[in-house]
């Protein structure tokens, strides 16, 4: 396997923590020194079908971002369907698992300056079929960078678990990253954390303040998550959802709630509620509502349908009761998707503006 292209595998204490956003902005900050990047998701969970292949989302984003003349397959060359761990346990085939991994970086490195490998979750995730975070990283001879969130016990607990099984493997961990830190607490997290990690011999690369954006899901990705039908289809698709409302009061009273970014959440059959979001929506106006979800698969009369056809917002019909949409929103993960320009553009600059790009460059 390729032992001489530089590479970073970003790891993380638990999912969800920021490691594809990490990922998104160090090749953003490293390209200017490493001009031709590449990516590499060894072992991914989330994926979807192209070409009658398995590919997982992140590598797609990142191809859609970065542009990285690659073949999709080789970036996300393992994919952990439903079944994949009962046959591993039925088979054990680890040695062509291995294998498989190292020619697809191989691949992905060819006339590559760098290659960002990016993790799927803590340290030990992947155990139960012998490739957790640690041993890929040990299989691709990368150094670790570590994602984490929150203040300063915290991090630094979580940190050291994932520490010990990343030595016991013999890999390297380069440094740390605080994701999702309170604006105003940066400073203060930042002097605390660094002294805490160095007691554990560790340097701290960066503290990234939280970005409410972030963390906002779009209209689509709700579509998506809720499997919901499109009734009236604006470019507003990807209007971020920064509160939720559930239309369950009198109309009047409804109209306190239709601010700019809500999601208004109703039965489709609250023609007052319906209406009354449907009055002084302009389409020129930027304080709009984010959308709208009728929900009980109650679809409205023709009259009002044609009315909510020519909104300015989208409009979803979901399957499921009130409750149980408003709760599948809650839940949601939220995740950078490629058409998320406005997100991708903040994750490069608060990434090069918080994190230690000289330290990363000079122990590579």
């Amino acid at each position: 396997m390729n032992t001489t292209t530089p590479r970073i595998f970003i790891a993380a204490t638990r999912q969800n923590e920021g490691k594809t956003t990490m990922s998104l902005g160090l090749i953003a900050v490293l390209q200017p020194h490493y001009p031709r990047v590449g990516y590499i998701k060894p072992v991914g969970q989330r994926f979807v079908e192209i070409e009658e292949q398995k590919i997982d989302e992140d590598t797609v984003l990142m191809d859609s971002v970065y542009r990285l003349n690659c073949p999709l397959v080789d970036m996300s060359p393992i994919a952990v369907e439903p079944d994949f761990t009962r046959k591993y346990l039925q088979s054990s085939n680890n040695e062509t698992l291995v294998k498989k991994i190292q020619k697809a970086f191989d691949r992905v490195a060819w006339e590559k300056d760098f290659v960002l490998c990016e993790g799927s979750g803590h340290a030990g995730v992947g155990s139960v079929f012998d490739l957790s975070n640690a041993q890929v990283a040990k299989i691709l001879g990368a150094k670790v960078i570590i994602v984490t969130s929150g203040g300063i016990g915290k991090p630094i607990d979580e940190v050291s678990l994932n520490q010990a099984l990343f030595e016991k493997e013999g890999v390297e961990i380069m440094g740390v990253i605080i994701n999702k830190v309170i604006g105003a607490k940066v400073d203060y997290v930042s002097d605390f954390a660094r002294k805490g990690f160095k007691r554990k011999g560790l340097e701290l690369l960066g503290v990234i303040p939280h970005q409410d954006m972030l963390s906002c899901p779009t209209v689509d990705s709700i579509r998506e998550d809720l499997n919901a039908e499109l009734l009236s289809s604006p470019d507003r698709l990807n209007a971020l959802v920064e509160d939720v409302v559930v239309g369950a009061m009198g109309a009047q009273n409804a109209m306190n709630y239709f601010k700019r970014g809500v999601l208004l959440i109703t039965p489709g059959d609250r023609e007052d509620i319906i209406l009354a979001a449907c009055t002084g929506l302009d389409a020129d106006r930027q304080d709009m509502m984010a959308g709208m979800v009728l929900t009980g698969n109650l679809r409205p009369n023709p009259n009002l349908l044609k009315v909510i056809r020519g909104m300015p917002i989208p409009v979803l019909l979901a399957a499921e009761d009130s409750y149980r949409v408003a709760s599948k929103v809650h839940d949601i993960t939220v995740k950078t998707r490629p058409a998320d320009a406005n997100k991708i553009s903040l994750i490069r600059d608060v990434v090069s503006k918080n994190v230690n790009l000289d330290t990363i460059l000079k122990s590579l």
